[in-house]
């Protein structure tokens, strides 16, 4: 009995911490986000509140006009333009959700803004719920089994699979809607001639961030699903999460496809170029909440635990970056003394969806100098007591 008792006390602070980490509240769809205040959880209401005017005052840097922020940011890239839509920005906005509630926010967080490279984690997400239905059957396919309409030919793409291009280090070859390959954040020494004539690297063992290669997983996933990318985020994800009707995800001007005789848009996994995702804080916010809460919102597992574990495990050449989500190991982007299990979505401009499962934190930041970020959540993490 001794022993017993033992054991028992033990177990129960263990089984105490797996249940902290359930998501009990989910907002409704259109019905006020429940609020609670930070001391409700044993949070400093006062360096919440200082972390949170530390955002506001360290507002992204460049333009509000984006099409001019665009342009400057990637001034190196030769033959660069704008090729989709784009939109105006609006102030610093953000929301710090605890347990699922509001315990902070600031900003127009209704306010729907262009989101960058955060899209890539929303096509991450499209390609997991093509696998958990069975339309990937190994993410270590290669594509050319899949789309074979010449985008995967030849002795080096034939070998690129999915794993490759969610992971970012495919070095896929070639042009997609304009944008060559080579050109697309090319390295910081060199000239054309070495960029566009350089040796291949073999897929899987160079990470390189590319919007034209996350185009091509767009692209593929379009043929996959024989349906636009964003009528599956919103069938499957969007809708369940109960987001609003507000937010859009746009391809460029001239990405038209055809299939089954239907002409469709190929979305963008960014907006370097214009398009991609345009979307409120709030919903941001949704989605950072369903994963948090390993792809199960309100009792209804919308995304597999298993697509998502597979999604922030770190790749071989990049201990930061699994499937288009950021990941705080050590390495080269490590945010020092912040848990190593938070993960995130990151794009230009200071957005970021940021989940952090050791304290069930989900923080929204919207156009806050990308430099100040790990600062920012530092103080956020200094609230807890």
């Amino acid at each position: 009995m001794k022993y017993f008792t033992t054991f028992f006390a033990l177990f129960i602070p263990f089984i105490g911490i797996c249940f902290a980490q359930e998501i009990s509240y989910f907002p409704e769809q259109n019905a006020s986000w429940e609020e609670k205040s930070p001391s409700s959880f044993n949070i400093d209401d006062n360096t919440l509140n200082d972390a949170i005017e530390f955002a506001k005052s360290n507002e992204y840097s460049g333009s509000k006009d984006l099409r001019i922020a665009i342009l400057k940011g990637f001034e190196r890239e030769p033959f660069h333009e704008i090729l989709g839509p784009t939109k105006k920005r609006g102030g610093p906005a953000g929301i710090v959700l605890k347990d699922g509630y509001i315990i902070g926010q600031w900003g127009d967080t209704k306010r729907v803004d262009m989101t960058f490279s955060v899209t890539k984690s929303f096509l991450s997400t499209v390609a997991g719920v093509a696998y958990d239905k069975g339309l990937i059957a190994n993410t270590n396919d290669p594509l050319i089994n899949y789309i074979w309409d010449g985008t995967f030919e030849g002795e080096h793409n034939s070998k690129i699979t999915w794993t490759h291009l969610l992971q970012q280090n495919s070095d896929w070859s070639g042009e997609l809607w304009g944008g060559k390959d080579w050109a697309d954040r090319p390295p910081r020494e060199g000239n054309i001639d070495n960029w566009k004539f350089r040796a291949l690297q073999e897929p899987g063992t160079v990470m390189e961030y590319n919007d034209v290669r996350v185009n091509v997983l767009a692209y593929a996933l379009t043929h996959l699903w024989r349906l636009p990318v964003p009528q599956i985020l919103k069938n499957h994800i969007m809708d369940p999460i109960g987001a609003s009707t507000t937010w859009r995800w746009f391809g460029y001007d001239d990405a038209w496809t055809v299939i089954d005789g239907i002409k469709m848009k190929s979305v963008t996994g960014g907006g370097h170029s214009g398009a991609g995702m345009f979307i409120s804080t709030e919903d941001m916010a949704r989605f950072g909440l369903l994963f948090l809460n390993n792809g199960n919102w309100n009792s209804k597992q919308l995304i597999s635990k298993t697509w998502i574990d597979k999604a922030i495990t770190p790749s071989t050449p990049n201990a930061n970056y699994g499937y288009m989500w950021w990941l705080n190991n050590k390495g080269n982007r490590h945010w020092e003394g912040l848990n190593e299990d938070i993960y995130y979505a990151a794009g230009f401009g200071g957005n970021f969806i940021i989940i952090d499962k050791t304290k069930n934190l989900v923080v929204i930041t919207r156009w806050l100098e990308p430099s100040k970020v790990a600062e920012f959540m530092t103080k956020v993490e200094q609230s807890f007591n």
